[in-house]
């Protein structure tokens, strides 16, 4: 699974620095020089020093395998810009754009950038969802992280499949919210049985997602 980080001031640096211990194959574009050098002596990624917002510095880059486009520059309006070349000439579905003002998250997600955040760590954290196949699909993160809603896809190979919730020994720091079977919406309780094709709404934290994934 391959990311670009665009950007190398504090976030961007931290950002690779976070992903390259958690084991994931990420490459950096930073345009100024000497924050190229200082990185590269820290760090053991790839590394290119160029414009982030030019085709063929991304191109160089590698954007055509990657998976995930995080602009963490810091000016919004060349995230953005970022995110929409990521979109339209390279058809990425997932981008991460930083926010410097609160007052352009609105914009961004108008114009169609997936994820705008703050944190390192919750853009870290984000990165790691998007990036997790197992069926578990990142809605919205809370309190800069510390709570996450995930959307969990029941199949009929699942453990989960034709239990009740009553049943289940989910981990106490796990809610269900509902669950979207067709058309309709579910207000679970203990005597309600999940079955195939079930969209599962969890509020839960990243320790207990670990767990639910362990007992499916």
């Amino acid at each position: 699974m391959k990311s670009i980080i665009i950007g190398g001031g504090k976030v961007g640096y931290y950002l690779v620095q976070t992903l390259k211990k958690r084991g994931y194959y990420v490459v950096l574009i930073e345009r100024n020089g000497a924050i190229c050098q200082k990185i590269a002596e820290d760090i053991d990624i790839e590394i290119i020093c160029g414009d982030g917002t030019d085709l063929e510095v991304l191109k160089d880059a590698g954007i055509q395998e990657a998976e995930i486009i995080a602009a963490v520059t810091g000016t919004d309006e060349e995230n953005l810009v970022i995110c929409e070349i990521a979109k339209v000439s390279f058809n990425i579905n997932k981008t991460i754009a930083r926010i410097n003002n609160p007052k352009n998250i609105a914009m961004f997600k108008a114009l169609g950038v997936d994820k705008t955040v703050c944190s390192t760590e919750v853009i870290a954290n984000l990165i790691e969802y998007e990036f997790d196949k197992d069926n578990f699909k990142l809605i919205h993160t809370f309190e800069r992280g510390a709570m996450i809603l995930v959307e969990i896809i029941i199949h009929a190979d699942d453990r989960w499949s034709n239990q009740f919730i009553q049943d289940m020994d989910l981990p106490a720091e796990c809610v269900i919210t509902s669950i979207l079977r067709d058309e309709q919406v579910i207000y679970p309780r203990g005597d309600t049985r999940f079955l195939e094709n079930d969209k599962v709404l969890v509020i839960t934290n990243k320790a207990a997602l670990a767990k639910l994934k362990k007992i499916r």
